[in-house]
């Protein structure tokens, strides 16, 4: 274990929590203040991927495409409150869930039916392709570096607008009691189509970052959706701080697990032992993760103040 791969290890860990948080910021709101249960937002993620290789196809320009596509994936997630999810707010979870389940269904087959059943992979301009020695020996993908460096921007700015703005002060109240805040004559419908909004672009967000250095293919958002549920239950339902702060929590000890933990059994197991328990053992981490919190704080790490 040297010191050089666990700087490396570190940034990828950071990395990967980054990418959660973008996933997991919109899916906490929407389920704090919505009380909807939306299995389609890892699609929102795939959108949002689908349609930055679209406009880079259109536009040839990488930094022109990422905007346009967040926006595009804003513009769908407003329309699928609107037409679909509205319907919802009043029924139980389980309809959201067959409801929100069928979305999938029809998200992965319009996919495949625009852009076809092959993986696509998007190019970076070539500013981005480059490396970056963060230590002496120890360089590191720069694109990897815009990831982290937008995402703390994105949790800078939604702590503002959060913390800050008339806006974030009804996000903030409907998280503790959206009867109390539809009372005062808010106009919740609104308010729920803003939330969602914002919900659906940091997940095309999301998606538009994991182009480049994933395959974008049907169904790359459900996989990272499990991820940010496990996300949203340890930082606490409707919190943006417990989203950012289990994110990278999270990104780090999975990254950690996989990396390091075959290697420190060997310490203590025989090696054929520790390399077939290593990768079980690191792929249950987050989960055990979560039952330690849960156990200690069943709402989570920073769950909203009821009032």
């Amino acid at each position: 274990m040297t010191a050089l791969l666990l700087v490396e290890q570190t940034l990828n860990g950071l990395q990967l929590g980054i990418m959660l948080f973008l996933m997991s910021a919109g899916l906490t709101l929407v389920f704090g203040i919505m009380n909807l249960i939306n299995l389609a937002h890892g699609s929102l993620y795939m959108i949002g991927a689908y349609f930055a290789a679209a406009f880079l196809t259109l536009t040839g320009s990488f930094l022109l495409a990422a905007p346009l596509a967040v926006l595009a994936t804003l513009a769908i997630g407003v329309a699928v409150e609107i037409t679909v999810l509205r319907t919802l707010y009043a029924r139980d979870h389980l309809d959201q869930v067959l409801a929100t389940f069928g979305l999938i269904l029809f998200f992965n087959e319009g996919v495949r039916l625009l852009f076809g059943a092959e993986s696509l992979y998007l190019d970076l301009p070539p500013g981005l392709k480059g490396q970056v020695e963060i230590v002496p020996g120890a360089p590191y993908p720069l694109f990897r570096l815009v990831i982290i460096f937008v995402g703390l921007a994105v949790a800078a700015a939604l702590y503002a607008l959060v913390q800050k703005t008339r806006l974030g002060a009804l996000i903030r109240a409907g998280a503790s009691n959206r009867e109390m805040v539809g009372a005062l004559g808010v106009d919740i419908p609104r308010l729920f189509t803003l939330v969602f909004g914002l919900g659906a672009a940091l997940a095309g967000l999301g998606g538009v970052m994991a182009g480049p250095i994933v395959s974008v293919q049907t169904g790359m958002g459900e996989e990272i959706l499990i991820l940010a549920f496990v996300v949203i239950v340890i930082g606490g339902i409707g919190s943006v701080r417990g989203a950012l702060f289990a994110a990278l929590a999270i990104g780090i000890l999975d990254t950690m697990g996989r990396s390091f933990l075959a290697e420190i059994l060997a310490l203590f197991l025989p090696r054929e032992a520790a390399q077939t328990a290593g990768p079980t053992i690191a792929s249950m981490l987050i989960y055990l993760f979560m039952a330690a919190i849960l156990f200690f704080r069943p709402r989570g790490l920073f769950p909203p103040k009821v009032r």
